[in-house]
């Protein structure tokens, strides 16, 4: 009996000795693995590539891996090879070439090294199947997508001294190479794209081996640099601290201040054509760079010209998107209109626009402030037309601040539902100064509320331009026209349009009926 209980007691410490040293996936010595959520947690799911999984993908965590080769004086080529002076993303092979490989290649390394820094004593990871391939996730991610905005980029071109060869480049099919062309510079993911293809890796392999390695480089010459491990740039907290440059120089790309928008040439507009069409829209370039942290929030394919893929009827190289739903398209951040509704969510602006509906401003003279009238004839050739674009932009309409302080009353007596509560006096001129004044801290708001009347245009949604039009009574009746459900009574128009402007804009008040009904006396 006595044995027995020893046996038992043996067995179980023996356990306790396993778990305590089966490293980084289960290990109660190593609580920084256990820690959640991770940045660095990469599901290994090659063999996906090749079929469906035979077991659930492998959890790795790639910075605890780094670091515990660090401690052994090793770095990343312990996992990755080494090819023209490249760094390969992938672990312990420069290419995929079937199952069978990519499995063992897995299966030999991770095992064997492994095994090997259990036999040296070392806290090492695990070797058994399911202790790998393990039906419940333990760890949640946490990866953050990594950005290369202006900031970032003036830095690193600081840095390199303005020697752009050292991340741009293109591919010379002929020559079957990389080559620098100065002057064509464009962002990587024109060419690198979320997935790889062909011989074309993809974004996440490219950004890796290149930004990787020239970190690496720096910090073997003791040199200050970018991060190395996955948290650095995907961690939501390391990404806080990231240097921004409140002040960054225009980026030198030969671009222009201004341009004149108009159909592609390649269209061969016939005479017809030419009477019917739009006038063309003036574009501020350089206003429009400083609203935006990188040029493919405009310039999604390439830095070419809008119309070169989206030509009046649309080619294949612009997805069939003609010119006029490239400019237009609400539902894109990317379109110039679809951009400015965006605005519209800002709290200064939601308060009225809330109850507009994306896409329905007043028709009446709707695409005049972006399709202006020519001053002159346009001079020909391109800096003729950035002179006319220039002139048009200077000649714009200027914001007009409504209607005279004494036209606008000063409040509106709301007395229509007062059985219960006292009549509310609403400040109605210190509300439309607020409006006005928000409207002129914003250029773009400016730009397009030219007429006097748009300011009222916010609660006044159905009345005629006028410094005095109807109330509110006139449409809304006590109570609810049952025969026009659409159209609310007079008590649930002012609930609907007071309380839902003060939630647009973020406005904690009112939260009560007494915030703006002073309750009558018994």
């Amino acid at each position: 009996m006595r044995n027995r209980l020893l046996c038992r007691y043996w067995i179980l410490a023996a356990s306790i000795i396993f778990l305590c040293t089966s490293g980084l996936y289960g290990s109660a010595r190593n609580p920084e693995a256990l820690k959640g959520p991770r940045a660095d947690l990469i599901m290994i799911d090659s063999m996906r590539q090749f079929g469906a999984l035979e077991k659930p993908p492998v959890e790795f965590l790639h910075d605890a891996h780094t670091r515990a080769l660090a401690d052994r004086h090793k770095d990343c080529t312990a996992c990755h090879l080494t090819q023209d002076k490249r760094t390969s993303i992938k672990f312990k092979r420069m290419e995929d070439t079937d199952r069978t490989s990519v499995m063992n290649v897995y299966h030999k390394e991770c095992i064997s090294c492994h095994g090997e820094m259990r036999a040296a004593g070392t806290e090492a990871g695990p070797v058994e199947c399911n202790e790998c391939h393990a039906e419940k996730r333990r760890f949640t991610p946490s990866r953050e997508p990594m950005g290369f905005d202006k900031s970032l980029h003036y830095r690193h071109s600081s840095a390199q001294e303005q020697k752009c060869d050292r991340c741009h480049h293109v591919y010379d099919e002929k020559a079957k190479k990389l080559f620098y062309a100065k002057g064509e510079e464009e962002t990587c993911r024109y060419c690198h794209k979320a997935e790889t293809r062909d011989k074309l890796i993809s974004m996440r392999a490219a950004s890796h081996i290149s930004c990787i390695d020239c970190h690496r480089k720096n910090l073997a010459q003791n040199r200050n640099t970018g991060p190395v491990e996955c948290a650095g740039c995907h961690d939501a907290a390391a990404q806080q601290k990231i240097e921004k440059l409140t002040s960054v120089p225009r980026m030198e790309a030969k671009q222009p201040d201004v341009v004149l928008i108009k159909r592609s040439p390649l269209n061969n507009p016939t005479e017809n054509d030419i009477l019917t069409r739009m006038n063309f829209v003036p574009f501020d370039h350089k206003a429009h760079e400083g609203y935006t942290d990188t040029c493919r929030g405009c310039h999604h394919e390439t830095l070419k010209a809008c119309n070169t893929c989206h030509t009046v009827a649309g080619t294949k190289e612009g997805n069939g998107v003609n010119l006029e739903e490239a400019m237009h398209q609400i539902d894109s951040s990317r379109s110039c209109r679809g951009c400015h509704l965006s605005r519209q969510n800002e709290k200064n602006c939601a308060g009225c626009h809330v109850f507009i509906g994306a896409g329905k401003e007043k028709q009446d003279g709707a695409c005049a402030p972006c399709h202006m009238k020519p001053v002159a004839e346009a001079p020909a050739g391109p800096e003729g037309e950035k002179a006319m674009a220039a002139e048009m932009l200077q000649a714009g309409k200027p914001f007009s601040v409504t209607f005279n302080q004494e036209e606008i009353p000063e409040k509106v007596v709301i007395n229509k539902l007062s059985d219960q509560y006292e009549a509310v006096d609403f400040p109605h001129r210190r509300i439309v100064n607020a409006l006005v004044a928000d409207i002129q801290d914003s250029k773009l708001a400016a730009y397009f509320h030219t007429d006097r009347d748009t300011v009222c245009q916010g609660c006044h949604h159905n009345s005629p331009a006028s410094s005095k039009p109807p109330a509110c009574a006139n449409c809304h009746g006590k109570p609810l026209d049952s025969t026009n459900l659409l159209k609310p009574g007079i008590m649930g128009a002012y609930h609907l349009q007071c309380m839902g402007c003060h939630k647009a804009m973020g406005m904690a008040k009112p939260a009560a009926c007494a915030d703006c009904h002073k309750e009558k006396s018994k």
